[in-house]
């Protein structure tokens, strides 16, 4: 048992000995495995209630002093720190005093015996009294701890201490105020040189020590590694001697201090600022020891005869070096940097890139990779997550980039090409995938810093790509092979292809980042890029347009007569290296077009011309439906293949537009050929039978080409004919709805957007709106016959019976055909014609589709009603059609149908019907009430007067049927949606509430305003204002944004009768929000907005407002008040306002936190 530590006032009474055997034994039962939680739940109340009693801390010092028991010493510790940080302001002075003094000595007594957890908890209780305490009344806490340090004996626990200490008095929580932690912290900025000294001192003693005794390797291949690169990161034969020397072999106890020594150090540099405290003495020192991480000899010499006690003592090393990098990170990660440290800056990357160095030479007895598997061995320390040091170098090297390469790349000293080789060998060798990722990501941003520098330095441009021309050139060949099985199958065949994270296959992320630095590669060389690409490209499409010869007719088809294993193997890899570098290829399309469109023409359309070929080829020879002697491996292969060489056509539908527009005429048959060739590819693909993944990329072509190059004589190919042919035949076997949509999308634009190159005059828009009304009809007419049954009320029950047979016999392509299709490519074609880029485009079309779509407006209003009973989904693909028309054609659709539309909705939305919809949360019905807001939404920011007439039951609707339903529920559903219709009422229809006069305006000289439905606006601001009490996050931060936004726009909080009788209620809740820490992400969002409001009247504010605020806080008395108010200083300006506002949240919170009254009665164990 311990021995009990005398204090002053100590008794050694029965009492005390009884409370600690029942404390035992509850602490005993409520971790057995029998204790039922009702049971637990009892325990923990009564200790609860004992730890609330005035004196409990003394019958706790007792236990901790007189017992064996963990669990016993883990709550007796927990009651001192809720006594020091809840109730310390409460406790006499001779009493804090006793605990001050007896906890020490507890800690220096017992803490070798202690187990670390109870020995780091005692630590922390002694900090948090320091914390409240020091320097005023615990003059020698901060003394205490350098002594410790100093004292061999007791060096470890100092260090812990200190740690500790940074950890809780640098970056206090919220239970203090703010002047005490600006105390705290300057009192330790105050000591800072004094701990790093004491620090270095430790850290370069142990070295010096262990260096001395050291036992001088034999000479070894690899001893001589300074060379001509080391020589130009160090600039001194000196330094580099000194990097050079042996590793010390360390005992265990010293292992332990050093680690504990870098701990400290990584934290303390995470918050101290970068000044000449931390010297080149202390720099050096810790990249003595980031050599432990990378010198795989040490690991070898700890490994001796498979002792497991040498393997912990390799682990010990390998976290030494771990921690050391982390310090060098923590300073890596300030971008503020004082001048006078920029020199330290420069040798600090001079010595880790000599580490770098290390890492990636290779030797006899190790390959670059094999070294830097066994340096990403995952290391624990100290109470983190395990670690390795390859991780550790990674992130170093990240911040190097993306931080200081462009402050240190000026420097001459720094041979930046020699790092890239560097970092390029550690790269490719990288033994995780996710180390590789890692290091594309700093590739992309050098590549990005690059791109940067030379745009804004034109002049010296060429000098600049010439320098790291090699290097950029070496990259892009390696990312290349890396991507291709032909030269990387073993670690592209470990890549998951099947498991989706972020909507992306582990093989997807893989070659997408590679294919991005490609691209970036290819902006800043793109000649190099091309030829290095192509050649690629063209070796593994010789053996794709190959296959033809192994096509054999047999008895139920075509198949491929390739079946040995090996062959099928190289076939597997050889197409999936083709899909990857089509990707590649298509990846590069936008560094063809603009400016450059001229001087890569000939490139470009070498590319082009294969993409047109291959397409064809896979299409004529329908290797997507061939037999193979492997089919669930080949014939995915081949589908990919011709799926992917579609996109990639298809990325370069821009160029095609810009060849047409700029030199067509010059060659037009080389232009029609590529164009109808493609369309060639595309027909025989449009088809139910073919494979989705196919399907849908012919589809996507096809809209490209009807969309973005727009040839006049498009429509006039025989192969768009056909397409024309198949998708307006009812007889024809349906596309799956997304490939139907796709194709009407892209038959519609080939009639509706205007032929480029031609006046406005030969464009035909007589016979071409004829012919696209022929298409509406065609593709309608199903859904327009429903109208002749709706007619007669008596019907009804057919026109249901009707829909729902529609859906029954039509629909085993889609689950809701034809309705929800008809709807959907209705919506389609609006979208694309009222979003052309040309308005007299979109005014021609609107005019159009105002002669045909009208009946078709007619049967969509006649059976809204009647779907909303029958299938909410429906209805809600429905309402997606009339927001799409709102969208495009409100204007043209005039008032008369709009008023239809509207009173359907109004009657169809009953305060009965929204709640039934409302009320299931996340349910279709949600989603047809946010649909109909948003329609709304359309309709009341409409400019004009054509739909002002509108808002009065627009705003009742939402106020007096949707508001009700939604305000006490905590669902997001629908919220959002309602909010953003009523910023749209307001923000678009001001005047309906506010009419400003000039005459009077000039009379006065002061713009006061009209005020009119001013209960509709003072309700609706009541609503912003409620919405700010409840706990979803995202509707407060856009309702939040909303009221900015108007205030910003009209000036909201400057009206008068905001002013008068919202303002200071709006800021009392934003204030409250802080207090109570709610919206603690949006700390900043909140400080502004209450600024902007409080900037209204700062004299009221100041006068009226906070003195009120104050005076209806409760939980703090008078003078806490009185202190809380003279410390808002009256300040004007946004920076210190918020300033203000923070302090007076967290003093606010850290008052009533000292004033929590203890619970009557006492409680005995």
């Amino acid at each position: 048992m311990i021995n009990l530590v005398r204090c002053p006032s100590e008794e050694h009474t029965a009492s005390e000995e009884a409370s600690l055997r029942a404390l035992e034994s509850l602490m005993t039962e409520f971790f057995h495995n029998c204790t039922t939680n009702e049971r637990k739940r009892e325990i923990e109340e009564l200790l609860n209630n004992f730890a609330q009693q005035i004196g409990a801390w003394r019958f706790c010092l007792y236990f901790l002093s007189s017992t064996r028991n963990d669990y016993v010493m883990m709550y007796s510790l927990t009651v001192f720190e809720n006594l020091i940080n809840k109730m310390w302001l409460g406790v006499p002075s001779q009493d804090k005093m006793e605990i001050r003094s007896c906890l020490p000595k507890l800690l220096l007594a017992h803490h070798k015996t202690l187990p670390y957890f109870i020995r780091n908890k005692l630590c922390k209780v002694i900090v948090d009294i320091g914390r409240q305490d020091w320097p005023m009344f615990y003059h020698d806490f901060f003394t205490n701890i350098l002594q410790l340090i100093q004292s061999p004996v007791t060096t470890p626990l100092g260090l812990i201490m200190l740690k500790t200490t940074s950890e809780e008095l640098a970056c206090p929580r919220e239970d203090l105020s703010v002047a005490r932690k600006e105390e705290l912290r300057k009192l330790l900025l105050d000591q800072v040189q004094t701990v790093l000294g004491l620090l270095t001192g430790i850290l370069e003693s142990i070295w010096d020590k262990h260096s001395v005794t050291a036992a001088t390797p034999p000479p070894s291949p690899t001893s001589g590694e300074s060379g001509d690169l080391l020589s130009s990161l160090l600039q001194s034969p000196s330094a580099a001697k000194l990097l050079n020397q042996p590793i010390p072999i360390l005992d265990t106890e010293s292992e332990y201090i050093c680690s504990l020594a870098l701990e400290c150090l990584a934290h303390l540099f995470s918050w101290i600022p970068l000044s000449t405290s931390i010297t080149p003495s202390l720099l050096t020192t810790i990249f003595h020891f980031a050599r432990f991480g990378c010198d795989t000899r040490v690991r070898k010499m700890c490994s001796v005869n498979g002792s497991s006690q040498n393997s912990v003592l390799g682990q010990e090393r390998g976290r030494l070096g771990v921690l050391a990098m982390s310090c060098i990170n923590e300073l890596m990660s300030k971008n503020c940097v004082p001048m006078e440290f920029e020199e330290y800056l420069l040798r600090m990357f001079q010595q880790t890139f000599y580490l770098l160095q290390k890492i990636t030479k290779e030797n006899n007895a190790h390959t670059v990779k094999s070294r830097l598997e066994e340096l990403d061995e995952r290391v624990l320390c100290w109470g983190r997550q395990a670690e390795s040091y390859i991780e550790k170098f990674t992130d170093f090297l990240r911040l190097f980039v993306s931080v200081h390469l462009r402050r240190i790349e000026s420097y001459s000293q720094f041979p930046v090409v020699e790092f890239l080789a560097l970092l390029f060998k550690y790269t490719f060798h990288q033994p995780t995938h996710e180390g590789y990722f890692s290091c594309l990501d700093i590739w992309t941003l050098f590549l990005d810093y690059l791109t940067s520098k030379i745009k804004s330095r034109l002049a010296d441009k060429e000098a600049v790509l010439n320098r790291y021309e090699d290097a950029l050139v070496l990259l892009l060949t390696e990312v290349l092979n890396r991507i291709q099985f032909r030269y990387n199958q073993a670690q592209l065949e470990e890549l998951d292809d099947e498991t989706l994270d972020d909507d992306q296959t582990e093989w997807q992320r893989y070659l997408r980042q590679s294919l991005e630095v490609v691209a970036k590669v290819m902006e800043l060389l793109p000649t190099h890029a091309f030829s290095t690409l192509f050649p690629v490209l063209q070796d593994n499409l010789e053996v794709y347009l190959g296959l033809q010869q192994f096509v054999v007719t047999s008895g139920t088809g075509h198949r491929l007569n390739i079946t040995a294993e090996n062959d099928c193997r190289r076939l597997h890899c050889s197409l999936r290296d083709l899909s990857s570098l089509l990707q590649a290829v298509g990846r590069l399309a936008e560094y063809f077009i603009g400016d450059v469109f001229a001087a890569r023409f000939n490139d470009a359309l070498t590319v082009v011309e294969r993409l047109v070929k291959v397409t064809l080829y896979g299409s004529q020879i329908k290797l997507y439906n061939i037999e193979t002697a492997v089919p669930s491996v080949l014939k995915p292969d081949l589908i990919d293949v011709h799926a992917q060489s579609l996109a990639a056509l298809q990325a370069y539908a821009h160029w095609l537009a810009q060849f047409y527009s700029e030199v067509h005429r010059q060659n037009p048959e080389q232009f029609i050929s590529l164009v109808s060739t493609a369309l060639e590819a595309i027909t025989p693909l449009i088809s139910s039978k073919v494979q989705e993944k196919l399907l849908l990329s012919a589809c996507h072509l096809l809209v490209s080409l009807a969309t973005t190059v727009r040839p006049v004589f498009l429509i006039s190919i025989p192969a768009v004919q056909k397409v024309f042919n198949r998708i307006t035949d009812t007889s024809a076997q349906r596309l799956p709805d997304k490939a139907q949509v796709l194709v009407c999308r892209a038959l519609s634009n080939v009639l509706l957007l205007p032929w480029p190159n031609l006046p406005e005059s030969e464009q035909q828009w007589a016979v071409r709106s004829t012919n696209h009304a022929s298409l509406i009809s065609a593709l309608t007419r199903e859904y327009r016959q429903l109208k002749s049954n709706a007619i007669l009320p008596q019907r009804k029950v057919q026109l249901e019976d009707k829909i729902l047979l529609l859906w029954v016999c039509k629909g085993h392509f889609h689950p809701r055909l034809p309705v929800s299709s008809s709807i959907k490519v209705l919506s389609s074609s609006v979208v694309q014609g009222s979003q052309s880029d040309h308005p007299s485009d979109t005014q021609r079309f609107r005019r159009y589709c105002r002669k045909y779509l009208w009946r078709i407006y007619q049967v969509s209003t006649d059976l809204l009603s009647v779907a909303a009973r029958i299938r909410a989904d429906v209805t809600d693909e429905m309402l997606s059609f009339f927001l799409t028309l709102f969208q495009g054609l409100r204007v043209q659709m005039g008032v008369p149908f709009t008023e239809q539309i509207i009173q359907t909705f109004l009657n169809m939305f009953t305060r009965e019907q929204l709640a039934e919809s409302i009320l299931h949360e996340g349910s279709t019905g949600c989603r047809v009430v946010e649909k109909f807001l948003k329609i709304l939404q359309v309709v009341v920011q409409e400019p004009g007067q054509v739909f002002k007439p509108f808002l009065p039951s627009v705003i009742s609707l939402c106020m007096e049927q949707v508001y009700p339903i939604i305000a006490e529920r905590s669902s997001p559903d629908v919220k959002a949606e309602l909010f953003e219709l009523l910023f749209r009422v307001l923000h678009h229809n001001w005047r309906y509430f506010f009419k400003s006069s000039v005459l009077a305006s000039v009379q006065r000289g002061v713009a006061e305003e009209q005020m009119e439905n001013e209960a509709q606006f003072s309700a609706i601001m009541q609503a912003f204002g409620q919405s700010f009490l409840q706990p979803d996050i995202h509707l407060f931060k856009q309702n939040l944004f909303y009221l900015e936004t108007l205030n910003t726009k009209q000036k909201l909080y400057h009206k008068k009768i905001f002013r008068t009788t919202m303002l200071f209620q709006f800021v009392n809740v934003l204030l409250q929000v802080l207090v109570h820490k709610s919206h603690d992400l949006l700390q900043e969002e909140i400080g502004i907005a209450t600024y902007n409001m409080a900037s209204v009247d700062f004299d009221g504010f100041y006068s009226a407002f906070l003195p009120e605020f104050l005076a209806s806080c409760d939980g703090v008395d008078s003078n806490q008040k009185n202190v809380l108010g003279r410390n808002f200083k009256m300040d004007r300006d946004l920076p210190s306002f918020t300033q203000n506002v923070h302090r007076l949240v967290n003093d606010l919170r850290y008052y009533r936190l000292c004033n929590d009254s203890l619970p009557p009665g006492t409680v005995k164990l």
